[in-house]
């Protein structure tokens, strides 16, 4: 499945960054095989608003069908849910430890967003 996860660096062993939209980057990553591809998000790390509508725009183009995070806010969850991303919250430690309790089944998908945005 590939999964998108948002990340402080730019390689598996990085930390997840609790935030969405202005994640310092956003790994796209093949649960099975673990190919990886890091996408920079200067663009929405920086953006002055929107910057989960973007970032999810981003990995419905990179076709995730999840999304692992800290935290997702209503606009982003919004266009996650219209896209058919299923999002996690919650997600913590390193990117390597966040694909290996999704494929081990320890999260659960999210109904709506946790947050009010903006962190």
């Amino acid at each position: 499945m590939k999964l998108a996860i948002t990340s402080k660096g730019n390689n598996l062993e990085s930390e997840v960054d609790p935030r969405f939209g202005r994640a310092a980057y956003l790994i796209i990553v093949d649960s099975e095989t673990l190919e990886f591809m890091p996408l920079d998000n200067s663009e929405g790390r920086n953006a002055l608003k929107g910057a989960g509508i973007q970032a999810a725009t981003m990995i419905n183009d990179y076709k995730a069908e999840v999304l692992l995070t800290g935290h997702c806010g209503p606009n982003a969850f919004k266009t996650c849910a219209a896209a058919g991303i299923k999002v996690v919250n919650n997600v913590s430690g390193t990117i390597q430890n966040a694909i290996k309790d999704f494929n081990e089944d320890k999260f659960t998908y999210a109904d709506n967003a946790d947050t009010k945005g903006h962190l």
